[in-house]
């Protein structure tokens, strides 16, 4: 990979070489996509998420209360025994416990930096929808399903990224404002009450849940379609992109030389 911007002194060369004048053939550059923090904090946040679920589900089958169905009548349950049995864990609520309090600390720090290296930095612009993000949403949906071949504008993120990303942020919030309104209902009276009482709170919580495990798989899938080049990114920062060919002026100077630059630190 090349981003040297540089014309040599033209010599001679045999026959068939283009004219010194001619344009660079195409380069690979580098450009920095997400920042280190950013990495840093994603990464972390995957495992803290693993073990919360993981945890959570043990606290889960000691009242496993919600099923699909009308009054009598239940067309299943969320997580059967087997599912319990596979997994191994039945019986085992103190750990799953301790393991979710202990744990649910360092989701909460993990997600208070993150936002405050949003506001900080000012990455909240990225990720924030604005006012055409719905409409914008609908075409990237459409080129993803193949049913329309305009690409729909892409920054950073795109559309349907955006919107998808900050509705996830405000899924984590509720859920762990909906945390502590069930791990200290008495302590955090007010708390309870924003979702009806403590069954309502933890109604909410495993809704949210459920629907933050749902993004999650959707957001694997995405990456998996996208390319090796999608998760090399959120691993090194950067993302390798094709330079067009450019002509260079009477002085040596690219026409879009600015937008050669990469910068090499994170």
């Amino acid at each position: 990979m090349s981003i040297d911007t540089t014309e040599p002194a033209a010599t001679a060369g045999p026959p068939d070489s283009p004219p010194p004048d001619s344009p660079p053939p195409d380069d690979a550059v580098a450009r920095l996509v997400h920042p280190r923090a950013i990495r840093w904090l994603h990464w972390i946040n995957f495992p803290l998420l693993f073990v919360m679920i993981w945890s959570g589900l043990r606290i889960y089958w000691a009242e496993d209360v919600y099923a699909f169905g009308i009054g009598s009548w239940q067309w299943f349950a969320f997580f059967p025994d087997v599912v319990y049995e596979t997994l191994g864990l039945e019986r085992r609520l103190a750990r799953g416990m301790a393991f979710h309090f202990a744990f649910g600390w360092l989701f909460v720090i993990n997600g208070a930096i993150y936002t405050i290296y949003l506001l900080a930095t000012k990455e909240w612009r990225h990720i924030l929808p604005d006012r055409h993000a719905a409409r914008e949403a609908k075409g990237v949906v459409l080129h993803d399903l193949h049913l329309s071949k305009t690409a729909p504008p892409q920054g950073k993120y795109n559309a349907a990224q955006r919107i998808s990303y900050t509705v996830v942020l405000v899924m984590a919030l509720v859920i762990v404002v909906s945390g502590f309104a069930i791990y200290k209902p008495t302590q955090l009276h007010p708390l309870p009450l924003l979702f009806g009482g403590y069954q309502g709170a933890r109604l909410v919580h495993f809704w949210m849940t459920i629907g933050l495990f749902l993004f999650f798989v959707v957001h694997l899938l995405q990456v998996a379609r996208s390319g090796w080049g999608s998760f090399r990114s959120m691993v090194t920062g950067y993302m390798i992109e094709r330079r067009p060919a450019t002509v260079r002026d009477e002085h040596g100077h690219d026409d879009n030389q600015v937008e050669h630059e990469v910068e090499v630190t994170s």
